[in-house]
């Protein structure tokens, strides 16, 4: 009988256990979705930027290519050998300057024994219109010398213009480029010497669409900006148009435009690839994002608009709580009994302001929670890392312009607006 006592209370304990093992495991199961369905996970940090009404400078941008106004690659006249090279690789010369000699020794022996038969055929004609006046001379001795001598004089004109062929000048002020001749060379006419170009004004040549030609006119702004500043951020380069051809080219569709710009510092150089902007007149309350904002996908643009939560996603605020005043006796009876010799309750109220009560400022109300609202725009216009938005949003709301590729709608974020995305890291260390 004991031992069927035994086993039983035994069985009964391996059951209670079990059943406790069961009922543990199905707790704590419970437990860990009531966990997981009630766990919010925590809120995204994002930059912003609260949209405004703005001042608008449209423009039509192109790509264009940089020439000097005056520019020309230097060519010897007449065949020679190089004797002397009198410039240096990007040396400023003045106008009508001497570039490059070549040898002329026979050409100057030539011009000494021109300019003598000259001389004589001077004295001849003079000894000849002598003899005429005296009645003595024949008018054919008169001619033939008159021909002899104009026909000397030409001569001396001719070979002095050989022998200024014999030296390369430059035709206008400007820089020298590398020399492409050596000393000794026998060069040919058509060999080219060297390149000069005028660097203090410089010429852009652009195309633009058909569609975009109403908007030009001669005397209009343009900017240049080098291919490798970012843009048209960066155009320091200013300068107006000062062509425009009538003509649009059939095949392609554009129109030919050709801009001037001062260039002081000589930072631009002929054939130089740049960004060229024509600036439009300005427009007023444009409602414009930066780029960074704005998102495109197979279904349209989109932007990412912080709105605040709806009670049912956020977390209710918590109400402040009261605390009693330091000093004050928390175990004081309902009824105030005053000590005797206590001053009356007036007198207390008089001697010592009455205490505020205190708040607790780990229980301050909380702000509100914030989250995403996926908002699809209409973009237009693109100046300067700025997007004109036609449609989807208003003055007023606030934005996101960094961090959309990990972002969804109705995701919960905070505002962090420290460091600005669309300004580089430079600028931001500036401030």
């Amino acid at each position: 009988m004991k031992r069927f006592i035994s086993i039983t209370a035994i069985l009964l304990l391996l059951a209670l256990v079990c059943v406790g093992v069961v009922g543990f495991n199905l707790f704590r199961d419970n437990a860990i979705k009531q966990y997981f369905a009630t766990m919010k996970p925590p809120a995204t940090t994002v930059s912003t930027v609260v949209v405004k009404p703005s001042d608008w400078t449209p423009g039509v941008e192109a790509i264009g290519t940089v020439r000097a106004v005056r520019g020309v690659d230097l060519t010897v006249e007449t065949t020679g050998i190089v004797k002397d090279i009198l410039f240096h690789a990007n040396q400023k010369v003045p106008v009508d300057s001497v570039l490059l000699q070549l040898d002329d020794a026979v050409e100057r022996a030539d011009l000494v024994a021109a300019k003598a038969q000259s001389v004589s055929d001077k004295t001849a004609l003079e000894r000849a219109l002598e003899l005429q006046r005296r009645g003595v001379g024949t008018d054919a001795t008169l001619d033939t010398a008159q021909a002899a001598a104009s026909a000397s004089a030409a001569q001396v004109n001719k070979l002095q213009a050989v022998l200024d062929q014999k030296q390369l000048t430059a035709p206008f002020a400007g820089t020298v480029g590398i020399p492409k001749i050596d000393l000794g060379q026998y060069l040919s006419p058509g060999n080219a010497v060297v390149t000069l170009q005028d660097l203090d004004t410089m010429r852009v040549d652009f195309s633009v669409p058909e569609q975009q030609l109403p908007l030009l006119k001669i005397g209009q702004a343009v900017r240049l900006g080098l291919g490798g500043t970012g843009g048209g951020a960066d155009m320091p380069f200013a300068g107006s148009i000062r062509g425009i051809d009538p003509k649009i080219d059939a095949s392609s569709r554009l129109v030919s435009v050709r801009g001037e710009v001062a260039n002081p510092d000589g930072k631009l150089t002929p054939g130089q690839f740049v960004q060229v902007r024509v600036e439009l007149p300005q427009e007023k309350n444009i409602l414009s994002l930066p780029q960074t904002a704005l998102t495109s996908s197979l279904y349209g643009d989109f932007v990412f608009v912080v709105v605040p939560a709806k009670p049912a996603e956020g977390a209710p605020a918590a109400k402040p709580v009261e605390k009693p005043a330091a000093g004050a006796d928390a175990a004081k009876p309902a009824a105030d009994a005053k000590p005797a010799g206590a001053k009356p309750a007036a007198e207390d109220a008089a001697a010592k302001p009455a205490d505020k009560p205190a708040v607790d400022p780990a229980a301050e109300p909380e702000k509100p929670a914030l989250v995403l609202s996926q908002v699809f725009v209409k973009p237009g216009r693109r100046n300067d890392g700025m997007v004109e938005i036609i449609e989807g949003i208003k003055a007023g709301d606030e934005v996101v312009t960094a961090g959309q590729n990990r972002l969804f709608n109705g995701m919960s974020v905070a505002v962090d607006n420290t460091i600005d995305p669309s300004k580089s890291a430079n600028q931001q260390a500036q401030k």
